[in-house]
């Protein structure tokens, strides 16, 4: 299938619908107190784990959408430019993998038994493994930080070409277009 030059109606509802969840999910991240060890999940832990599924299941759909129905790079990016936005996108989408990933494990090396927002229960990944809980929550750490850092970069980036090389790139994910 031949890459077209804008972004379809689908490909922004998944990229805004997944910066809507990923705001909402920071924030519970950060605003629900520690949990320490032998306690049990409430549920603020209930929706972060249940959100980062959705996120999980929509960063999916929407790399079968991409793989499916690709977007050429804007004409106006030159080689380094366009292998830098091409390599930020992948890594965005490899970080929000790893990141819903080690999430999910965190759970079941806990050995918590969680509901899909308290409907469905949730698969374990793992048997409890208080061993790995550590290691795991250090990389669900990590995999975070590293997703905020290069979403920080992706935000920049669009805004730097909106304002100061007001090429257009922006807009190609903007409404309207």
């Amino acid at each position: 299938m031949p890459a077209q030059s804008q972004y379809g109606t689908t490909a922004k509802l998944f990229h805004w619908l997944i910066v809507a969840l990923l705001t909402v999910q920071y924030a519970i991240g950060w605003l629900m107190p520690d949990l320490h060890r032998d306690m049990k999940p409430g549920a603020p832990m209930t929706l972060h784990v249940s959100l980062g599924l959705t996120i999980l299941a929509v960063i999916a759909l929407r790399l079968v959408w991409r793989l499916t129905h690709p977007v050429a790079p804007d004409s106006s990016l030159v080689g380094l430019q366009r292998l830098a936005s091409e390599a930020m996108h992948w890594l965005l989408y490899l970080l929000v993998f790893v990141t819903t990933l080690t999430g999910w494990m965190f759970a079941s090396f806990r050995g918590w038994s969680i509901s899909y927002f308290g409907m469905w229960p949730l698969p374990m990944l793992s048997p409890a493994n208080p061993a790995y809980n550590k290691a795991i929550d250090g990389w669900h750490q990590a995999a975070e930080w590293s997703l905020l850092i290069i979403i920080v970069l992706h935000v920049s980036m669009a805004l730097v070409h909106r304002f100061i090389y007001r090429d257009g790139i922006m807009q190609r994910m903007l409404r309207g277009n």
